[in-house]
């Protein structure tokens, strides 16, 4: 079960078990989440900056719960002060750890010799802004920013598609195959042990929902298609 449609079910779960004396509220926690979804893997639990809340990552989603395991709120905790999304940091910083763990083997990069800045992108070889943002390629690259392309065919598993950016990752040189194919070229068919599953369903699991969906060095997110200027400038701020 989804993790976000279940978050009802659990909140009434957490309210039936009622308190905890235990002192190792962390155990505790997890027990109760546990009891309720075996198969939701819980990242880290760790005080929120409201006393008594607990941050509970999953995965990229957080929660946030009482310490006696009664109350879960989902929601995001801003700092008025310091004009901060508490909770989008800590989203975004998860984003970066599991982005940064996909090896290099598996993704189709576009790289200057130093780069300056990293940005992930989840494309679709048939989608027409992930071909408008292809173009700027050479631009941004010139610019100092290297991409590292993730399959994410929107069409899903069982699509033509899907088959298509299978061939680009198993052709000889992908980098080519990828550019060609979304110039409308037809492409090679070829078979090869390949990420194109796994990426579309790590894009699942982040909320992606169309292309191109980027990914800021951070961990930030960006709202699809954006030109250089304004990716160049997001970079710039994040990383300041």
């Amino acid at each position: 079960m989804p993790v976000r449609f279940g978050l009802i079910i659990l909140a009434a779960a957490l309210f039936a078990a009622g308190t905890y004396a235990d002192p190792d509220r962390d155990s505790r926690l997890r027990e109760a989440i546990s009891e309720v979804f075996p198969d939701v893997e819980i990242d880290r639990i760790k005080p929120a900056p409201i006393p008594g809340l607990y941050e509970v990552m999953l995965g990229t989603d957080m929660v946030y719960m009482s310490e006696d395991g009664r109350y879960i709120l989902q929601g995001d905790l801003i700092d008025l002060g310091e004009r901060v999304n508490l909770s989008e940091r800590e989203r975004a910083a998860a984003r970066k750890q599991l982005l940064e763990s996909i090896p290099v083997s598996e993704t189709i990069d576009f790289a200057p010799s130093n780069p300056e800045h990293t940005v992930y992108v989840f494309t679709d070889i048939t989608c027409g802004y992930c071909r408008r943002f292809h173009q700027h390629m050479a631009e941004l690259n010139s610019r100092g920013v290297a991409v590292r392309y993730l399959a994410f065919p929107r069409a899903g598993t069982d699509s033509e598609s899907f088959r298509e950016m299978e061939s680009v990752w198993c052709a000889a040189d992908p980098t080519t195959a990828i550019t060609r194919a979304k110039q409308g070229d037809q492409v090679a068919p070829a078979q090869c042990d390949n990420p194109v599953q796994r990426q579309y369903e790590l894009g699942q699991s982040l909320g992606v929902r169309g292309t191109p969906a980027i990914y800021l060095e951070g961990g930030q997110e960006m709202p699809g298609y954006v030109p250089p200027d304004t990716l160049l400038q997001a970079l710039q701020q994040y990383s300041s």
